[in-house]
């Protein structure tokens, strides 16, 4: 079938595919490869409650924790996506866990906000909450 006949994926389907490769990059501390997956406006609010604004701060940071040699990786478990009634926005919702060496943990909670641009699933907006570690 050629490309422009495929069909698209579900969006449940796309943002969890989008999760799973935003998993996989920052395993590989590839912090430059998340921002094609981000909203300019960007908003993330980080376990501790702190605020991050604009996809290259963002990324900025993710750097900074991949600078960090005990730092190992992040992993966010996607448990719900529901989609807008105009199919434009999803929200996601599921587990997270970051690892550093030595056995140490700290995990949680976490909502993301994603937004359909130019039929790619985009995040504009996450929010973890610490409940371990």
């Amino acid at each position: 079938m050629p490309d422009h006949a495929r069909p698209m994926p579900n969006p449940d389907a796309a943002v969890r595919a989008k999760r799973k490769l935003t998993n996989r990059l920052i395993a590989a501390h590839d912090a430059a490869r998340l921002r094609p997956h981000l909203t300019d406006d960007m908003l993330l609010i980080v376990g501790d409650g702190g605020l991050i604004q604009g996809a290259e701060a963002v990324v900025a940071a993710f750097a900074s924790q991949f600078a960090d040699p005990g730092f190992i990786t992040y992993v966010r478990a996607t448990e719900t996506v529901e989609l807008s009634g105009d199919g434009a926005r999803a929200a996601e919702t599921g587990r997270w866990t970051g690892t550093w060496t030595g056995g140490v943990e700290m995990g949680g909670v976490y909502m993301a906000a994603w937004r359909q641009s130019r039929g790619q699933w985009l995040l504009e907006r996450e929010l973890y909450v610490t409940l371990s570690g």
